[in-house]
């Protein structure tokens, strides 16, 4: 049997870490990149830090308005899956690739497997919301992390080829927590355990909007607490278009490119709490029972805010402030995404065995 596996962003190379090896266990699988993180520090770092096998296929797309790289994605897969006629195609999460790969395979009548199905924010206004509910409604087998995920599939009347099989990343996030080396990295950064937060920011709604961006920053520089941020290249980008400046923050942020996935689990693992925009971040803080501050309005994963970890303050200065200084969870997150064996599983129902 042969399986193509479509990824292009840091958070599908965790996922594909996870679940590739398994799949390969099984079965040929043929991996393509699209090139949606093209950049160094977003997609050959993961690939080498995570093990990843290399690519079959390195589209090298890069970036683009939706439609267009969309459809560039698209025309490129589409081709190569005409080439290698695979059994069945796996797409992951909620992004560009995810929609061109699952578009591609279904027009070819090619059942798509679509790892972490049923998420939803209810905000179409984001492209990523628009992205999971095509890609839902036209796969084969849906790969659902959590009940709340299946319950949105429901609702929506898709209940065929469901599967409930826990979370890919929780699966990663265990292995390399098992063999973290935070002491050492936060030694050599000169950090004290529990003594600062982590930041990611990189969603379109708050780096497209200079107020929204001016907001973050200037929360940041004002909470009274040392600052790790590894600055993704979109938002570099807009802090140098938007002159947004760090000066007058006593330095207490730390600006550093991009780092690898172990390095990053060291750094929230460390980390008194995480102020972030990203969903995978969201869950990743979870994973450990690190209090999350989330710069956004809504989340595509409630269970974490439902179980008191995860605070939802959008990009308002104040309530990011308020946040930093008073939200403490109590008690210890549950158990809601899955056992640590959901690649296992995703492996077995996609080749049958």
């Amino acid at each position: 049997m042969k399986v193509a596996s479509v990824v292009g962003t840091r958070p599908q190379f965790v996922k594909a870490a996870a679940l590739s090896p398994e799949i390969r266990r099984r079965a040929e699988e043929v991996l393509i990149h699209t090139g949606q993180h093209y950049d160094e520090e977003m997609s050959r770092v993961f690939f080498d830090a995570l093990h990843i096998p290399e690519p079959n296929y390195d589209l090298g797309i890069g970036s683009g308005s939706h439609g267009e790289q969309t459809g560039r994605m698209l025309a490129a897969v589409e081709e190569i899956l005409e080439k290698e006629k695979p059994d069945s195609v796996l797409v992951y999460g909620d992004t560009n690739s995810t929609l061109a790969g699952a578009l591609a395979a279904a027009k070819l009548h090619i059942p798509v497997g679509h790892v972490e199905a049923g998420l939803r924010s209810h905000n179409r206004s984001m492209p990523e919301e628009i992205n999971r509910i095509m890609v839902d409604h036209i796969s084969t087998l849906l790969f659902a992390p959590t009940r709340i995920a299946v319950e949105n599939l429901k609702r929506e009347g898709v209940e065929k080829g469901v599967h409930l099989v826990g979370d890919v990343m929780y699966d990663l996030a265990m292995r390399f927590a098992s063999s973290s080396k935070s002491r050492e990295t936060l030694r050599a950064m000169g950090l004290e355990s529990k003594g600062y937060l982590l930041t990611t920011v990189h969603r379109a709604g708050n780096t497209d909007d200079r107020n929204n961006l001016e907001a973050i920053v200037e929360a940041l520089k004002e909470c009274g607490r040392p600052v790790v941020f590894p600055i993704h290249p979109r938002t570099a980008k807009a802090i140098r278009v938007a002159r947004i400046s760090f000066q007058r923050s006593g330095g207490n942020v730390m600006r550093i490119k991009p780092v690898d996935y172990p390095t990053f689990i060291s750094l929230l693992t460390g980390a008194e709490k995480v102020v972030t925009d990203s969903g995978g971040v969201q869950k990743e803080a979870y994973f450990f029972g690190i209090p999350c501050i989330t710069l956004r309005e809504e989340t595509e994963w409630p269970e974490t805010v439902e179980a008191g970890w995860n605070i939802l303050v959008g990009a308002r200065k104040r309530a990011i402030l308020k946040a930093i200084r008073e939200f403490e969870p109590k008690g210890k997150p549950a158990m809601a995404f899955g056992d640590g064996h959901a690649a296992e599983r995703i492996a077995a129902i996609v080749v049958g065995g």
